[in-house]
């Protein structure tokens, strides 16, 4: 039984060893990020490479770089930013929607609505914020009360985006 046992740890390093080469070789280093962004209406990125994306989730904002370990999040309302290669910086907001980070340094946002943040009209915003609230306030069922949060908190996001 001992003779057994000090094969095996005797074979141990040499398994460790040869695992670390194939994993190793096995590994592939990315320096760039395949970025696509797209809602029904408008693809805004598509392969694009990029340096940085930040986005809003229900877990959290964070930030995606290269070699980001592989997620799948929900978006929140709020601003994606993206950072591109040549140093510029574009914001969109979004309404709802998905990011997933493969593990071939591909990164896919998909929202539900998407619009860049220099397009928002302030005024609109702070007319639905001001009717939103309204709304709230004279709910008299939970789904309208429901339905009047939620409006409210988008319009919250949107104004935050402007600023």
């Amino acid at each position: 039984m001992a003779a057994i046992v000090a094969r095996q740890v005797s074979r141990a390093p040499r398994l460790l060893q040869q695992s670390v080469r194939l994993s190793a070789a096995s590994h592939r280093s990315y320096a760039d990020m395949a970025f696509t962004f797209a809602s029904p209406y408008d693809v805004y990125y598509k392969d694009a490479k990029v340096k940085q994306i930040d986005v809003p989730t229900f877990s959290g904002n964070f930030g995606i770089l290269p070699d980001h370990v592989p997620t799948l999040a929900v978006l929140k309302p709020g601003v994606v930013n993206v950072f591109e290669e040549d140093g510029s910086q574009k914001k969109y907001f979004v309404s709802s929607g998905s990011v997933t980070i493969n593990d071939d340094a591909s990164v896919q946002v998909l929202a539900e609505e998407a619009h860049p943040v220099d397009r928002l009209d302030a005024a609109a915003i702070r007319e639905g914020f001001s009717k939103a609230q309204q709304e709230l306030s004279s709910a008299s069922s939970e789904t309208a009360k429901a339905e009047a949060q939620i409006a409210l908190e988008c319009y919250e996001a949107l104004q935050k985006a402007l600023d």
